[in-house]
């Protein structure tokens, strides 16, 4: 579980800075995800009920 308003980096980053990879962060009212290259940019927002189906979509859909 996340802890409210703190990003976590996943696990998966990579080597070097680590920063090859998103962070995410719960919310009050939704689950944010941001470029762990760029934490200045944008984010993303869903839902939490929401979240989980766009995870699993990401694990199963064919890139492009």
């Amino acid at each position: 579980m996340l802890t409210p308003g703190a990003w976590k980096k996943s696990s998966f980053s990579g080597g070097g800075q680590g920063d090859a990879c998103v962070e995410v962060a719960h919310r009050r009212v939704h689950i944010a995800i941001r470029d762990s290259k760029d934490p200045a940019r944008a984010t993303l927002t869903f839902p939490p009920r929401a979240f989980t189906p766009f995870i699993e979509a990401l694990k199963t859909e064919p890139p492009g």
